[in-house]
C-alpha cells in the first residue's frame, strides 16, 4: 500500500509483520537489520510501526475484552534506517528478544479470541501486569551483562555470592541501569505498566517523563509509541552526542524486548516532529543506523 500510495521503486522488497502485538517495532528493527547488513552499502529500510483498532473492534459484552476498545488509539510512526553511518543519527548497540509462550498465564494474559457470544476481541488478564514485570526481569538478566558498567557487574557477583553462602537471607543486589543509559523509551502501555517499570529501575520522574507524556497525548498507540518518546527526548533537546537510549517494549505471547541505542548525532531541527506546537502530523522519521 504504501510502496503504491508514494509511488515508489517497483525494485523495492516489502515484508509485512502483524500479529506480534505492542512488540512488533522492534522486532521489525530485528528485520531490518538482518536485511541491510546483507545490502550494499548506503541502503535503506523504511520501518512503518501502526496501530489499526477498528479490525478487533470488540462488540461484545466481557467487561476483560471490553478493555481493549478504550486503551488503544490508532497511531503510525516512520523509521528510516539506513546501513551507513554517514547517513544516521543513531547506532543500534544491542537487540534482545525474550518470549514466555511456555507459560500459560503469559501466554494467555493478552489473547485474541472469542466470548460466548461468538463475538471476537482480545483478553486482557489481570496478570499482565505481574507478567510483565517478570518478562522485563528476564530481559534485564540477559542485556545486564552487555551494557552495565563494571563496577555495576562486580556488585550484583558480590551479593549473590552473599546470597549463597547465608542461605537466602540477604536480597540479591539490583543493578542500577541508570548507570549505563541517559534516556528511557517505556512501552506506554498504560500507567501501571509505566509506574511498574520505573519502579522495578529506580527511574527519576524526569527519566519516565518521555513514556507518560505519549499516553497522555497520543494514547496507547501499540508498537510505534517508542517512537513518539524518543522523538519526545529529542524535542525537548535532552538528546547529546554519545547519549544512550534503553527501549523496552511489551508483547502478546508473551514478550519483552529491548533495543539499545547510541546517539551518534543529535538532531538540528524538530519542527516537523509530532511534539510541536499545534501540529496535526503524527507521522515521525528518523534515521538510524544498523551496525
Amino acid at each position: 500500500m504504501i510502496i503504491n500510495k508514494y509511488k515508489l521503486r517497483s525494485d523495492i522488497h516489502s515484508v509485512h509483520l502483524s500479529g506480534m502485538g505492542c512488540s512488533a517495532g522492534l522486532i521489525s528493527v530485528g528485520l531490518a537489520r538482518n536485511l541491510l547488513q546483507i545490502a550494499p552499502c548506503g541502503a535503506l529500510a523504511l520501518m512503518v510501526s501502526t496501530e489499526t483498532v477498528s479490525e478487533k473492534y470488540y462488540n461484545g459484552k466481557k467487561r476483560g475484552m471490553q478493555l481493549a476498545n478504550i486503551l488503544f488509539r490508532m497511531g503510525a510512526a516512520a523509521v528510516l534506517l539506513p546501513n551507513s553511518k554517514a547517513k544516521a543519527r543513531f547506532r543500534l548497540k544491542h537487540l534482545l528478544r525474550t518470549i514466555a509462550s511456555d507459560q500459560e498465564n503469559a501466554y494467555r494474559c493478552a489473547f485474541l479470541e472469542e466470548d460466548e457470544e461468538g463475538n471476537t476481541g482480545i483478553n486482557l488478564s489481570k496478570d499482565i501486569i505481574a507478567v510483565s514485570g517478570n518478562s522485563l526481569k528476564a530481559a534485564l538478566t540477559a542485556i545486564g551483562p552487555l551494557v552495565l558498567p563494571t563496577s555495576e557487574k562486580l556488585r550484583y557477583v558480590l551479593s549473590y555470592i552473599t546470597h549463597k553462602v547465608f542461605n537466602y537471607k540477604y536480597k540479591l543486589y539490583v543493578p542500577d541501569f541508570r548507570m549505563a543509559f541517559e534516556h528511557f523509551c517505556i512501552h506506554a502501555g498504560g500507567p501501571a505498566v509505566i509506574d511498574a517499570v520505573q519502579h522495578n529501575l529506580g527511574l527519576l520522574d524526569a527519566q519516565a517523563e518521555p513514556s507518560r507524556m505519549t499516553l497522555h497525548r497520543f494514547g496507547n498507540t501499540s508498537s510505534s509509541t517508542l517512537w513518539y518518546e524518543l522523538a519526545y527526548i529529542e524535542a525537548t533537546g535532552r538528546m547529546k552526542e554519545g547519549d544512550r537510549v534503553l527501549m523496552i517494549g511489551f508483547g502478546s505471547g508473551y514478550k519483552c524486548n529491548i533495543a539499545v541505542w547510541e546517539c551518534i548525532q543529535p538532531a538540528s531541527c524538530t519542527a516537523d516532529g509530532p511534539w510541536t506546537e499545534g501540529t496535526t502530523c503524527v507521522l515521525w522519521k528518523q534515521a538510524i543506523t544498523m551496525s
